[in-house]
């Protein structure tokens, strides 16, 4: 009997090259369905071009592909076929030109597992469902007066950041970390507001999710694969971490409810917080919407996944690039100095008065002078349009300002574009 079976070795070949077979298969049937694919590194069986991306500094090999591939390219991560989009004329036309094309989200286990079956507005499936979400968006938790409502928030977090910073003074510090608590903490207080018992509990907990959220698994580049499904111990992390952030956030949403009264409220709109303003919606908006609980906890957790990584990722990067160049921070300083200095003239609580004050005095088109930049202020229908239409060629030319240099690469989007070819 032991004489008919093949030896351990053979075994593992013979599995190996089903699996090589198999795959290879999907692969040409994959690439006959898209007959003009974007150009990519060439890719092994099974593994695609996973063994490409293994290196500490994940974005300098992408950098790195992209200059031999150019910027837009394919890569094969295991079984999925995945386009990057490295250049700022490219990303515009995905996330603008062609948005509708691109509309629709990956099926990532995390995010199925971790937001509500993609409950939020991040990862839902294109549909009447995500338009809603994004009506929710723009009209309720991103308009110019939500945003606007939180500016104190913003000053007090900002002002505690910068003092904790002075009080270590010539003490080491971990500014990563402490960039990262700001972001966090602004989203904090904006989203769920800074009265719940439990939000210090969920912090750390949101420091994981983003983590999960962020991080490849097998799982995901071999969907089909039922055995990376079993062996795999993520499924179970993840659901721990679910579990965990949903009790919480269960918690706070009880609370506000018993605290606010929200739901006897009725036709009530000035809210404190986004919480607030979707518990409203949820209770005296559409009888017809879809949000249900499980989405405005979905949209609380990507409020934090979307907003608190990427901010204080960008941030550190402008405070790293501005340390490696001691010039270009002098200068920086400089401009900060002579702005704060010289707007005392212009610094109002309500910003927009104060030019709306200045304007009638000195009239719909004045000059003012921030700092060394003397700058034209245009305050009626009738001059912005003489600008922006009729004289749009001699104003077409955007102002130098430094973090648009240093975070849209050197100026190279539209809105800071110079003008010519």
């Amino acid at each position: 009997m032991e004489q008919l079976l093949p030896s351990f070795p053979v075994l593992i070949t013979i599995l190996l090259f089903i699996s090589i077979f198999w795959t290879r298969t999907k692969l040409i049937r994959s690439n006959e369905s898209s007959p003009n694919p974007p150009p990519g590194p060439w890719k092994l069986p099974v593994i695609g071009n996973i063994h490409q991306l293994v290196h500490p500094l994940f974005h300098h090999r992408l950098r790195d592909l992209a200059k031999k591939f150019g910027p837009v390219m394919q890569l094969q991560i295991g079984e999925v076929p995945t386009v990057i989009i490295s250049s700022p004329e490219a990303a515009k036309e995905v996330l603008k030109t062609q948005e509708i094309n691109f509309v629709d989200r990956p099926h990532p286990l995390a995010a199925s597992i971790l937001v509500y079956n993609r409950k939020g507005f991040g990862f839902a499936p294109y549909g009447d469902y995500w338009r809603e979400l994004r009506k929710i968006s723009i009209l309720e938790m991103l308009s110019p007066k939500r945003v606007r409502s939180f500016k104190s928030i913003r000053e007090e977090e900002v002002s505690d950041f910068i003092g904790s910073i002075h009080a270590k003074e010539g003490s080491p510090i971990n500014l990563s970390r402490m960039i990262f608590s700001l972001g966090n903490g602004i989203i904090a207080r904006a989203s769920i507001g800074k009265k719940c018992k439990t939000q210090e509990a969920f912090l750390p907990i949101v420091d994981e999710l983003m983590q999960a959220l962020g991080r490849l698994n097998m799982a995901d580049a071999f969907p089909s694969s039922r055995f990376f499904h079993m062996v795999s111990r993520v499924r179970s992390r993840l659901e721990r971490m679910h579990r965990e952030a949903d009790e919480i956030l269960d918690s706070i949403i009880s609370e506000r409810r018993a605290n606010s009264g929200l739901a006897s409220k009725t036709g009530k709109n000035e809210v404190d917080d986004l919480l607030g303003a979707l518990l409203n919606l949820q209770d005296h908006g559409n009888p017809e919407s879809q949000l249900t609980t499980s989405s405005i906890k979905a949209f609380i957790l990507e409020m934090f996944t979307g907003g608190g990584d990427t901010s204080s990722t960008a941030l550190e990067w402008a405070m790293s690039e501005l340390i490696k160049n001691p010039r270009v921070m002098e200068k920086a300083q400089k401009e900060v100095r002579q702005v704060f200095d010289d707007m005392r003239n212009v610094v109002h609580p309500l910003f927009h008065h104060r030019l709306r004050d200045l304007a009638k005095k000195f009239g719909p088109v004045m000059q003012l002078q921030i700092g060394e930049v003397p700058t034209v202020i245009i305050s009626s229908p009738e001059a912005a349009k003489e600008v922006l239409k009729t004289q749009e060629i001699n104003f077409v030319d955007r102002p130098h300002l430094l973090v648009a240099s240093i975070l849209l690469y050197n100026r190279k989007g539209f809105a800071f574009a110079p003008y010519g070819d």
